[in-house]
């Protein structure tokens, strides 16, 4: 049972955004790429575990804290007995496997990924440990991607090449498994222990003028778009979408960007770069958001 759904992290959507409306750098644009590349592949597995049958409680996307160390999960099954930690990577094409760790087939060497691996199961024990609770931890690495290939593959069990998932799903699916309380109570305690503020974000310091304004196609982000009376349309792809959705959209941009900043009519109109007027946008948001204040110092606040 799904218990804690995957969501797009901050980082990505702001660099997305970022991406959108500014130029990135190459390095940040590399950045994007291999998380959302990551995101691709944990999604791919969560439809994986979707389809399991067994009584677990699943928790994907954690990211938790413990004697001032920070660590992420990627995906967390609770079983009766046990708890399976499982790190999905999406890499793809082909690379090599030598005594001291993973390398690109050109000889790059990568992270160390079982010493990450072992690191994250050692500090969820002590996590596990300093609320009173002493379940076995099986760990697995799953690289995700069919398009992988991993030449001189160690014999280990935590290593779960792309031949393998179906056999690893079908293991877990025949975990005998009668989840009680306390497996709730833990799944429940992880949750409100998931941290929302990532200290290994990497995102430059940007400022409001920097950024280009306008509406973009949710389709291919394009800011070419016509006006009608209710909907926005695309002059690149064609894409429809409704004004009011589009206004939205921008608010969440802004609330995300600058948090600080009050939401004000004049704000959503630069924001979306003058092609939908006041009155339509003062109209949609008394629709979604409460307004504070009078005149000119009025601003809307989300409840």
């Amino acid at each position: 049972m799904l218990k804690k759904a995957r969501t797009l992290s901050d980082e990505i959507v702001i660099l997305r955004i970022l991406n959108n409306r500014m130029l990135l750098t190459e390095e940040e644009k590399k950045h994007l790429y291999y998380l959302e590349k990551g995101f691709e592949g944990e999604v791919m597995f969560d439809k994986l575990t979707e389809k399991l049958e067994s009584e677990n409680l699943t928790l994907n996307d954690l990211l938790l804290e413990v004697n001032n160390s920070f660590f992420q999960i990627d995906s967390l099954l609770i079983y009766q007995k046990t708890l399976y930690l499982i790190d999905v990577k999406n890499y793809e094409g082909d690379f090599i496997y030598k005594s001291d760790g993973f390398y690109t087939i050109n000889g790059k060497p990568l992270k160390d990924l079982l010493a990450q691996l072992k690191r994250c199961e050692f500090h969820l024990r002590q996590l596990l440990q300093k609320y009173g609770y002493n379940f076995p931890i099986e760990a697995y690495l799953v690289f995700i991607n069919h398009e992988f290939t991993l030449y001189q593959a160690p014999e280990n069990r935590q290593i779960i090449l792309p031949t393998q998932v179906n056999s690893f799903m079908k293991k877990l699916n025949s975990i005998p498994s009668k989840l009680s309380d306390r497996h709730m109570k833990l799944a429940d305690l992880l949750i409100s222990l998931h941290q929302k503020e990532n200290p290994y974000v990497r995102i430059r310091k940007y400022e409001y003028v920097e950024f280009q304004k306008g509406i973009t196609c949710c389709s291919c982000d394009s800011f070419s778009l016509s006006i009608g009376r209710t909907k926005l349309t695309c002059n690149n792809c064609g894409y429809e979408e409704e004004v009011e959705i589009a206004i939205i959209r921008c608010v969440k941009e802004i609330r995300l960007l600058f948090p600080d900043r009050k939401i004000t009519t004049n704000l959503v109109y630069d924001w979306c770069g003058g092609i939908v007027s006041k009155k339509m946008i003062r109209r949609i948001l008394l629709k979604t958001y409460k307004i504070n204040g009078h005149g000119k110092f009025s601003y809307y606040i989300y409840e």
